[in-house]
């Protein structure tokens, strides 16, 4: 608790002066009234009953407020309450971004490439005939011809001025055209190149198209083999615990954001929803982009080994999934954890403890 101190001194009868560390006053009065005001400019007047305790005071300031200062005042009272408005909101945005993490985590499986038709690509018409001029020259030539110089510009002499540039126009339209034929003979042989089942080709295919880039975003990593054109083996990386939350985010009544630890079943299932969804997620793009009869999958994670008090790479799920049973399944109602059982699998769960390092499937 602070000391205060004030000196206060008798200058006349019934007449005091108060002097504090931020402000002076003066009070006046006697039994049953009293009138005093200070250099901040409240004043302060107190009624009362001699020897009864009974007593008014009423309190009042001395400055005149302008209208400017009255809206100065109401200015800032909305800018507070915008303010919080704005934090309410930045509080509901928060929480909703950590529920739908929450929701990505367990419905990877539901977004995956469309199926490509390799067969439509290896028969399908070139773009124009190559004897010919390509649409984007015709256009371009068109417009070079249709070109009518106004009469200032052959006043000004600009019109052959234009008529180069439009000449320039035809040209990178034609090697437009040129890099568009190009392009359409380049996927013709890959698609005939992945239709025989040349295994370079496959990989091609997955270096050009990325499936997996939103992935990525979980930090997955992903390595691929291939000894036949039938299948394939994908080792992927899934480091849950950077995509795992250990939190719970929730809005309070009053709007604020409430942070409480994760429980550890809640936890562990939801590492369990990630790996499974991640492996039939990668099945179902490997079957949309090759002509691919099962894949197999190796789920790794960074796990303690309590033998050498260092971190390794475990595998926390080996999977065969093959084309014909995945096809039947309905990957919108599907819990993921539970698909494995429709495949061939390696996986151990404990509620307490998670995935459990397993031994890869032998192919």
């Amino acid at each position: 608790m602070g000391l205060r101190f004030r000196k206060s001194f008798k200058i006349a009868p019934g007449v005091r002066v108060n002097i504090g560390k931020k402000s002076m006053g003066v009070s006046f009065g006697g039994k049953g009234f009293r009138y005093s005001i200070n250099t901040k400019g409240q004043r302060r007047r107190t009624v009362g009953i001699p020897g009864t305790g009974i007593y008014y005071t009423e309190t009042s300031s001395s400055k005149h407020k302008t209208s400017s200062y009255n809206r100065n005042a109401e200015l800032k009272r909305l800018q507070a309450k915008r303010d919080k408005l704005e934090q309410l909101e930045q509080n509901r945005l928060e929480v909703s971004m950590f529920e739908n993490r929450l929701e990505m985590i367990k419905s990877l499986h539901k977004e995956y490439e469309e199926p490509v038709d390799w067969y439509a690509i290896k028969n399908s018409a070139p773009p124009f005939n190559k004897r010919e001029a390509g649409p984007y020259e015709m256009e371009a030539a068109k417009e070079l011809e249709s070109y009518r110089p106004g009469f200032f510009e052959k006043m000004l002499k600009k019109d052959e001025k234009k008529r180069q540039e439009l000449a320039v126009k035809v040209a990178e339209a034609k090697k437009k055209d040129e890099q568009a034929y190009a392009e359409w003979e380049k996927l013709v042989e890959l698609a005939g190149q992945v239709l025989e089942g040349n295994i370079d080709a496959y990989f091609q295919v997955l270096e050009e198209m990325a499936p997996f880039d939103d992935l990525a975003e979980f930090g997955s990593g992903f390595e691929f083999f291939a000894e036949s054109p039938d299948y394939m083996e994908i080792i992927f990386d899934v480091h849950t615990d950077s995509v795992i939350p250990e939190e719970i985010k929730s809005l309070t009544k009053t709007g604020k954001v409430s942070v409480k630890k994760m429980p550890k079943s809640q936890y562990f299932d939801l590492q369990q929803d990630y790996v499974c969804s991640c492996a039939i997620r990668i099945a179902k793009d490997m079957f949309s982009l090759l002509p691919l009869e099962y894949v197999v999958i190796h789920a790794n994670d960074d796990v303690l080994n309590t033998a050498t008090g260092y971190m390794e790479k475990q595998t926390l799920l080996s999977v065969k999934i093959d084309r014909a049973t995945l096809d039947k399944l309905n990957l919108d109602l599907i819990d993921c954890s539970d698909a494995m059982d429709n495949f061939p699998h390696n996986m151990k769960f404990l509620k307490t403890k998670g995935l459990q390092p397993v031994n890869k499937i032998n192919i």
